[in-house]
């Protein structure tokens, strides 16, 4: 019963995990992208929202970690 609730939440982490990636906004996009990452660099980074996004995904992506660890051990 517990290993199957495991393995509920872990299917729901991990469509958590895929939908955190596609909403976070690309990184480079070719010469725009190199030309974007200069001023970064000299102007600071974009907050908000791509921060929070990042957050999140390290965090349910530990999560995920975690649960699959979890679920080989328990055999």
């Amino acid at each position: 019963m517990l290993k199957s609730i495991v393995m509920i939440l872990h299917v729901l982490v991990s469509i958590s995990l895929i939908a955190l990636v596609l909403m976070q906004s690309g990184r480079s996009a070719g010469l725009s992208g190199a030309i974007a990452g200069g001023a970064e660099t000299f102007f600071g980074k974009k907050k908000g929202l791509d921060e929070l996004l990042g957050k999140a995904t390290i965090v349910v992506a530990i999560v995920f970690g975690l649960l699959s660890l979890v679920l080989v051990v328990w055999k």
